[in-house]
């Protein structure tokens, strides 16, 4: 499957009409650019071009605007840095024939980690974004929240400031994934699928995940009856998208399925055209899927 789709989200709220034109963003990106690691330096992170056939910062396709975060980070094992360590003490012992005090220890290990760290191998990832201008969706290509939030966060720094929030609705996720669980079917253009993850009560609650099963089987309507509660579930939408909706309502493990790709590719004739159509065709389906999901939610707090 080409990188141009998401595999998870995050999803935000995002008043988009107090974001700066396209022109502005692409801008303040670029001031905001990442840089690799200097010498001492553990990480790195910054904005970075989210398509390779271009040095924009950012990817428009009608109401949808690409962005991409790089992170990149010193790799140095601890086991390297012992195994100097203990040299250097065993050293110091045979030499000076003395002991090496707590403190002692510890700046012998920070020159050795200094020393270290300009040669150290360095590894790097993207984190994509799309905002989507036509439903005010920020959706990040990240489902740990905490990850997901560092992405917003350096939007926030480079913009001088972006109104977005982490969606709430009035029924929460887990309550209705436990009830199409218990009814043996989801509702709508929704369909179960065949893995899930239940959870009991209690601070010891013990966990079940299921994979590749059917989710209407007796015994899991016994587990359900039982007084666990649905935390992941398995769900298809539409005949175009596979996913796993958890209960803090991010989707992990999304397929895009054939006739969206098939779409994308019947209207492409390069990478650029191909990435114009992706893009468009799975932020829309991805909102198409946020939206009725939602309407079955009861709708957003807006408060």
């Amino acid at each position: 499957m080409s990188n141009f789709y998401f595999n998870q989200i995050s999803i935000y709220l995002i008043n988009t009409n107090n974001l700066p034109n396209l022109e502005t963003i692409d801008e303040k990106l670029a001031k905001a650019q990442f840089q690799p690691c200097t010498g001492l330096e553990w990480s790195s992170i910054g904005f970075t071009n989210p398509v390779e056939f271009t040095s924009d910062m950012v990817f428009p396709a009608q109401n949808t605007i690409r962005i991409a975060l790089k992170k990149e980070e010193k790799v140095l094992p601890s086991t390297v840095i012992n195994d100097l360590l203990e040299e250097k003490i065993n050293l110091i012992r045979e030499v000076e024939g003395r002991k090496v005090g707590r403190k002692e220890k510890q700046q012998l290990k920070d020159t050795i980690t200094d020393d270290l760290l300009p040669r150290a191998f360095t590894k790097s990832n993207n984190t994509d974004a799309i905002i989507d201008t036509k439903r005010d969706y920020l959706l990040i290509n990240q489902a740990t929240t905490s990850r997901a939030e560092i992405v917003l966060t350096k939007l926030r720094e480079a913009l001088g400031g972006v109104e977005a929030k982490l969606p709430r609705t009035k029924q929460s996720p887990g309550s209705l994934m436990t009830e199409w669980l218990l009814r043996g079917d989801a509702a709508g253009h929704f369909e179960l699928d065949c893995d899930c993850e239940l959870v009991g009560l209690g601070d010891n609650a013990p966990v079940v995940r299921i994979k590749h099963h059917d989710l209407t089987a007796e015994e899991i309507t016994k587990l359900l009856h039982s007084g666990k509660v649905v935390t992941q579930l398995g769900l298809s939408w539409n005949d175009r998208v596979r996913f796993v909706l958890t209960d803090n309502f991010t989707l992990k493990r999304i397929q895009f399925l054939d006739i969206i790709q098939e779409e994308a590719s019947g209207q492409a004739d390069d990478d650029q055209s191909l990435a114009y159509a992706s893009q468009i065709l799975m932020a829309e389906a991805l909102g198409e899927l946020l939206d009725e999901l939602v309407s079955y939610l009861g709708g957003w707090v807006l408060n």
